[in-house]
């Protein structure tokens, strides 16, 4: 018996990949006009960041995503205030459905930003650290990585961007616009972003969402890889890193912003998460951004 094989329409394909970056940029920080011949994908994790670029200049803000085009000339800048945290990822794609993309930003969907986020694990497995150092002209890979990383680096990515064209494209007439699976979880994920310095306790969550702790401490870490504590803890910390680094805050007033108990608790979790005291860790961010 003889079958009739098709082959894949492959319309997403990233033939290479430049760098892969995560950013804890001071305030008061600018970056050259640079350009080069790739396709270069800034995400706003934490923060407001103003894009200069030949399709777009204006802010980008929290959970925002822009793609430059290759050879467009693009700059960023940091705000006086804020101090923000950015994924940058630089790859080879050659593809028209891109082009919307460095021409207006979207905001991410909670899945779309979970699923960056794992491309951004993934790629750390492949590429030998630092991932902080502005102008990586070689980014080297690691000598020993896990079993097909390099391979699930570039599926990520292509399932991330069809995501983010199938997201953005006018569905057809008629046709059923995707429900979330639980959108109840997304809502308490919603509410702990916006109000994660305020008191939140899980009686606190359960109430307001009418559900069991049992249910939304299953629901949330299965949905999201993380316990809600967990959450809201790596949330303070990162508001933490942001605050330590636009020098407008003593630790003590960060402290008491961030609803720690004692500028002590505050020094203890943010070593027990970053492994380093506040005072090393914004020495560290300075002498990386002068490397470039």
């Amino acid at each position: 018996m003889k079958f009739d094989l098709q082959s894949f329409n492959v319309q997403i394909n990233v033939s290479k990949i430049a760098y892969i970056h995560y950013f804890e940029f001071t305030n008061h920080y600018h970056t050259q006009n640079d350009s080069h011949n790739f396709c270069e994908l800034l995400y706003v994790d934490k923060g407001t960041l103003s894009v200069h670029a030949r399709n777009f200049s204006g802010e980008l803000c929290v959970n925002q995503l822009i793609i430059h085009r290759p050879d467009e000339i693009h700059s960023l800048t940091t705000s006086d205030t804020v101090a923000p945290n950015v994924i940058i990822i630089g790859f080879e794609c050659e593809n028209n459905e891109l082009i919307p993309f460095s021409q207006t930003p979207v905001t991410l969907t909670p899945e779309q930003t979970k699923t960056l986020s794992k491309i951004l694990q993934e790629g750390m497995s492949v590429f030998e650290p630092p991932y902080d150092i502005p102008n990586t002209i070689h980014m080297p890979k690691r000598k020993e990585y896990p079993f097909g990383a390099d391979q699930l680096l570039k599926i990520g990515l292509e399932s991330f961007l069809i995501s983010l064209i199938r997201e953005h494209e006018i569905p057809e007439p008629g046709s059923k616009i995707p429900v979330k699976k639980n959108p109840g979880i997304y809502a308490v994920y919603q509410y702990i972003t916006e109000n994660y310095n305020t008191k939140i306790t899980l009686d606190n969550l359960c109430f307001l969402f009418a559900v069991n702790k049992t249910s939304l401490c299953r629901d949330f870490r299965q949905e999201f890889g993380i316990t809600v504590l967990g959450y809201i803890n790596s949330l303070k910390i990162r508001e933490a890193k942001s605050l330590l680094r636009s020098g407008n805050y003593s630790h003590t007033e960060i402290s008491e912003k961030l609803g720690f108990a004692s500028i002590h608790y505050f020094s203890r979790m943010f070593k027990k998460h970053t492994g380093q005291s506040p005072s090393e860790y914004i020495k560290t961010v300075k002498s990386r951004l002068m490397l470039h």
